[in-house]
């Protein structure tokens, strides 16, 4: 009868559980925040590299301009596609600066709802002046 009156170990398991909670709820907002950063820089360096794109630069030259940009995330990780080719573009015309960038999580139990890595995109449309 003692047993079952006994709580000594009840404020063990309550800490446990709640601490559980608490560290996933923790490095989910972890990993929001870092998926949030990258789609920011993404659409800043987008918004570089259409500018770069509709003055008459190079795919070269506009690949620099995004390596250059990407503070915080790993640049080398970053997929470019610029369309029409260089070649292509005509005055008027429009181009299309296409980024993508794999942003691995960190927390267990996102990786059962998100796909990991989760793939942050961006896409800038300028015309070419």
């Amino acid at each position: 009868m003692d047993l079952l009156k006994s709580k000594k170990g009840q404020g063990t398991v309550e800490l446990a559980i709640t601490l559980v909670l608490l560290f996933v709820i923790l490095f989910a907002i972890v990993d929001f925040g870092r998926i949030f950063h990258a789609n920011l820089v993404l659409n800043h360096i987008g918004r570089e590299a259409a500018r770069e794109v509709s003055i008459g630069s190079a795919d070269s030259h506009v690949a620099s301009v995004i390596q250059n940009q990407s503070t915080g995330i790993d640049s080398g990780r970053i997929n470019i596609v610029i369309t029409p080719n260089q070649t292509q573009r005509s005055r008027g015309s429009y181009a299309t600066i296409q980024l993508s960038y794999p942003v691995n999580t960190i927390t267990p139990v996102l990786s059962n709802f998100l796909p990991n890595p989760l793939i942050v995109r961006n896409q800038t449309v300028t015309r070419i002046e």
